[in-house]
């Protein structure tokens, strides 16, 4: 694969063979920026699980202190007083019989995050096909299913991140923005880390965190010292 003179001049200042610490990885990841928009940084997560197996499923959801410098759009189905209270917290969007029909005719997908309460998991199911593959379906474990519907939107709005292990057994999870600097995307990849390393499946073997890559959307990736956390 060619890449660009940029990327070549980053991926220079990388030691391929080494594994850097929490803190002089993020110093990199900062330094290796050179895209002229504000990049994501995330970070990939190799588990020492199989995600075949139901009681290796490694998933959840964490506020990470600094938020992740994205502004998210939060639809919430409810109804009643529970609509009115996400409302008053911020929900850019209200979701009804009405919004269903939009999702399913339209193609209508102008939000990031989706919120029910459980008695409106009914009519949310209905559209289980179109928000399941999207990432978009409402679920208790990341806390997208509740009735503290407040809440749940004060999180998601202050950076809430879900983590999620894939067929490949990897978790990916953005963590800022290269403008927060070293020492917030370092305080945000600790929290990250905390949580996954809690929600270790007791039917995990062996080592848990096989590796950990750090990366901004345009540049390349640096090996993270995984045995740090």
């Amino acid at each position: 694969m060619k890449h660009g003179k940029k990327y070549v001049e980053s991926a220079a200042l990388i030691d391929r063979l080494k594994q850097y610490d929490p803190a002089e990885s993020m110093e990199l990841v900062c330094k290796t920026a050179k895209a002229k928009f504000d990049e994501t940084v995330e970070v990939s997560v190799r588990l020492g699980v199989d995600s075949r197996h139901a009681d290796q499923q490694v998933r959840g959801a964490v506020v990470l202190p600094h938020g992740t410098g994205k502004t998210v759009r939060v639809l919430v189905f409810a109804k009643g007083d529970k609509a009115h209270e996400a409302e008053e917290a911020g929900a850019d969007f209200i979701g009804d019989e009405a919004t269903v029909a939009k999702i399913q005719k339209e193609n209508w997908f102008g939000f990031d995050v989706c919120v029910a309460t459980p008695d409106m998991m009914g009519v949310v199911g209905r559209i289980g096909r179109l928000l399941g593959p999207k990432g978009l379906m409402p679920n208790p474990k990341s806390g997208t299913v509740t009735m503290d519907v407040a809440k749940a939107i004060k999180d998601i709005k202050a950076g809430k991140v879900e983590y999620r292990v894939d067929k490949t057994n990897i978790c990916h999870c953005p963590i800022g923005k290269v403008s927060f600097g070293p020492e917030k995307l370092t305080e945000n990849l600790n929290t990250l880390m905390e949580a996954i390393i809690k929600a270790k499946p007791a039917a995990a073997k062996g080592t848990y965190i096989r590796s950990l890559v750090a990366s901004t959307t345009m540049g390349p990736g640096v090996k993270v010292n995984a045995q740090k956390f």
